[in-house]
């Protein structure tokens, strides 16, 4: 049966004054090792011959204010460089609530936990593009983990025209999800439950629940839970439980995500033009031992 939750409104505080960037700094997508003490990621992109981004640093994402709105975008539109949105202060155990409203295609996420100055840190999804998955998890410099429930794709009209989300054909999927990345989390949404409370071209609540110095990490979309993860736990291909916590440690930075283009999905994973939209972002911070607001 599908889960949903009531949840206590109370004691949350904005993260966005809806006129500015006030609190939030842009930073490029660059990349560091694959896991701590791993190799680089560019390292990677060498030995599979993939050419590596040209001076990223140079090219953040656009990020704007528009009509109470916060708005990402590719930095220039069509040029395939990403970036993201990071908070400037951190946070340890908290309930963040946003709503969004991304394009389509546009690969998009919630980053927790994660480093001032470096990529790592824990990713709740938000893949509006083919194969997507929509509140799973990855995990940024910490061994690539992926952690989902299912993925997504589009119906097209007689006019090629995306009209609203379906379940991706794991036959023809270009990234399937498997047994093995459902089997890493101890809840899994069915697709089915979630495509019944996505609104297409509208928007949809995101909630998030981090809870522990390395979290149990739950995720809610138009109050239906979706997955959750406990990431002291998590076996996945050289995830290390203890150098993650002595990279990320008990607090981190929350960030938006707009993502770059790549040899895998080209203009797939980010149309030309495509935004990525958020408002009504708010956070509670909580008391690990109870899981209950902070006085």
């Amino acid at each position: 049966m599908p889960e949903t939750q009531k949840h206590d409104d109370g004691g949350f505080v904005p993260l966005f004054d809806g006129t500015s960037l006030t609190g939030w700094r842009a930073v490029p997508r660059v990349y560091g090792t694959e896991y701590p003490g791993g190799p680089s990621i560019l390292e990677l992109f060498d030995s599979r011959g993939l050419a590596r981004p040209v001076e990223p640093e140079q090219h953040p994402a656009k990020w704007f204010v528009e009509d109470g709105v916060l708005v990402g975008e590719q930095d220039s539109p069509g040029s395939g460089y990403g970036g993201y949105l990071v908070s400037e202060q951190a946070y340890g155990d908290f309930e963040l609530v946003l709503e969004m409203r991304p394009d389509w295609p546009a690969d998009t996420g919630v980053m927790i936990r994660r480093r001032p100055d470096t990529w790592e840190g824990f990713q709740v999804l938000v893949d509006h593009r083919p194969s997507g998955g929509i509140g799973g998890f990855f995990g940024n410099g910490l061994a690539s983990f992926s952690a989902v429930p299912f993925a997504t794709d589009v119906a097209l009209d007689a006019d090629g025209r995306p009209t609203g989300l379906i379940a991706d054909n794991p036959d023809t999927s270009v990234e399937p999800v498997t047994e093995e990345k459902r089997a890493r989390l101890s809840y899994a949404a069915d697709v089915g439950d979630f495509l019944k409370v996505w609104r297409w071209d509208d928007w949809n609540e995101l909630r998030i629940r981090c809870i522990g110095a390395l979290p149990v990490i739950t995720t809610w979309v138009n109050g239906l839970k979706i997955a959750e993860l406990d990431t002291a736990t998590l076996q996945s291909p050289n995830y290390n439980a203890e150098a993650v916590l002595g990279v990320l440690g008990a607090r981190g930075h929350i960030a938006l995500e707009v993502h770059d283009n790549d040899a895998m999905f080209g203009e797939a994973r980010w149309g030309k033009g495509a935004q990525c939209r958020w408002r009504n972002l708010r956070i509670k911070e909580l008391s690990s031992e109870s899981g209950e607001a902070q006085e």
